[in-house]
């Protein structure tokens, strides 16, 4: 089991490069993540959720995803609440000091899980969440050091130089253990080192004299790791690509954004500049194209969006003939009226959307989670995504469907000029045949960049440099 000392140290990158590793050995492999916490998640063939990032690690395994590799996924919904996906499905809603009580019974999950795992693997690599320091939490704990103690599973602890003050996370989460908690940690790594290694061997030693762990690898900062979907939208970088790109696309972040790496092949595109706009930012008047990612809480969002008179900006955007794109959550936005009389995303109401298609939505209790394929309606280009989403959306710009699926259902909503389009699959962006069709709407010149391809290789390249830096051998002695 790989914990850090804190968040966003590399827990999910460095699992998923131990898990091609090891499958590049010819092991059976599998990713595990006891609990999760984000708005990120991917859809599994057996008909569920789970984070993107163990999506991720299942294809570094080489095998599809599973409900069972993030048992416990919560989703915020605000400051203080989220909602809980328990091996798959919703299980309900609760703030955080109510999903302390949930705990104790959600461990029983957990445990099914992992055994379920464990019975196809020759090796489970566990992911914690957070920071195994956070013995505030420590009771009915299951993402971290409840899990490792319930499950037996040795645990390597991982640090991040990159941040500054690494020995004094490492000696310091040493330090505030339960030592029945220390004695499960069998060793640390330190992630995302730069420049000369020999001037921190006098670091390692000092952290081995003070923890009685042993040093398993002093990892170099993996630059292309900015090519693997990203699971917390804290990665999000303002500007992806220089600004004299031919076409410029914005995006404002919304405060739920969810499924963001939808818009990762676009990053890597050459005749693409992609702007990820803050609050307080205004839409460019050069744009010309404006996104709107999908959201975990749409009207909440769209209040935001408000808020931060980009609903001005997109107005004006869409008079000068610019082009809009909304995708799940956006799409229902760029609708006329959202309503949600059960209160499925928060407070029961309803509001008034942007107006720019002539659609509805009504928010009900039935989630589509669901893989699809077909091909979209304009130029006939194939694609492969998944549907994640409450509600549906009816009214006369549904006569100008996007896309159609294999089963020969339609999908979307355009305006009448075209400019305007709404849709609820998700991934569109990864087929390199559906984005060039996209790309050509937008008004660039699709590349011959190969994004599925890219991510293998990245992968692999991840692969060899933990084959470099980190003692596999050893990892693999410790876990027996």
């Amino acid at each position: 089991m790989v914990q850090g000392t804190g968040s966003d140290v590399g827990k999910s990158l460095i699992v998923a490069g131990l898990c091609r590793a090891f499958a590049r050995r010819g092991l059976a492999v599998r990713p595990f993540k006891p609990q999760n916490m984000s708005n990120n998640a991917a859809v599994t063939a057996d008909g569920g959720e789970i984070g993107r990032a163990q999506a991720l690690q299942a294809r570094a395994c080489g095998v599809a995803p599973s409900v069972h590799m993030n048992p416990v996924l919560l989703k915020p919904q605000s400051e203080i609440g989220s909602q809980v996906v328990v091996q798959g499905r919703v299980q309900g809603n609760a703030k955080a000091r109510e999903y302390q009580a949930w705990k104790p019974r959600l461990m029983d999950a957990v445990l099914e899980s992992f055994g379920l795992l464990r019975g196809l693997a020759d090796l489970v690599l566990v992911e914690g969440a957070g920071s195994a320091a956070e013995v505030n939490l420590r009771a009915n704990d299951i993402a971290n050091m409840g899990f490792a103690r319930a499950s037996g599973t040795p645990v390597v602890l991982l640090g991040d130089i990159d941040r500054g003050g690494v020995i004094a996370q490492i000696v310091g989460t040493r330090a505030v253990l339960d030592p029945d908690d220390a004695a499960m940690v069998r060793g640390f790594i330190v992630n995302r080192f730069r420049g000369d290694p020999t001037l921190f061997e006098a670091g390692m030693r000092l952290i081995e004299e003070r923890t009685g762990w042993p040093g398993l690898g002093l990892v170099p900062f993996f630059a292309p790791a900015a090519h693997l979907p990203a699971e917390d939208a804290v990665a999000l970088d303002r500007r992806e690509r220089a600004a004299d790109a031919p076409v410029r696309v914005v995006v404002p972040l919304l405060p739920r954004i969810s499924n963001f790496d939808d818009l990762d092949p676009l990053k890597a595109e050459p005749g693409v500049s992609l702007l990820m706009l803050r609050r307080g930012e205004p839409i460019p008047g050069d744009a010309d194209v404006v996104i709107l990612p999908g959201s975990k809480a749409t009207i909440a969002d769209l209040a935001a969006l408000r808020e931060a008179g980009w609903d001005i900006d997109i107005a004006a955007h869409v008079r000068r003939g610019g082009r809009v794109l909304g995708l799940c959550g956006g799409y229902q936005m760029l609708g006329e009226r959202i309503d949600d009389p059960h209160g499925i995303e928060g407070p029961a109401g309803a509001c008034a959307g942007l107006g720019h298609l002539r659609v509805e939505t009504l928010l009900t209790s039935a989630k589509r989670l669901e893989e699809v394929s077909g091909a979209d309606l304009a130029e006939g280009a194939p694609f492969a995504g998944y549907e994640m989403h409450v509600g549906e959306t009816r009214g006369p710009d549904r006569a100008r469907p996007v896309l159609r699926f294999a089963d020969g259902r339609e999908d979307g909503a355009s305006s009448a000029d075209g400019r305007v389009r709404g849709v609820y699959v998700h991934g569109l962006f990864n087929d390199d045949r559906q984005r060039a069709a996209w790309l050509r709407w937008m008004g660039a010149e699709p590349s011959a960049f190969a994004y599925e391809a890219q991510v293998e290789a990245t992968l692999d390249a991840l692969a060899a440099h933990l084959e470099t830096h980190v003692d596999l051998d050893r990892l693999l002695g410790l876990a027996g």
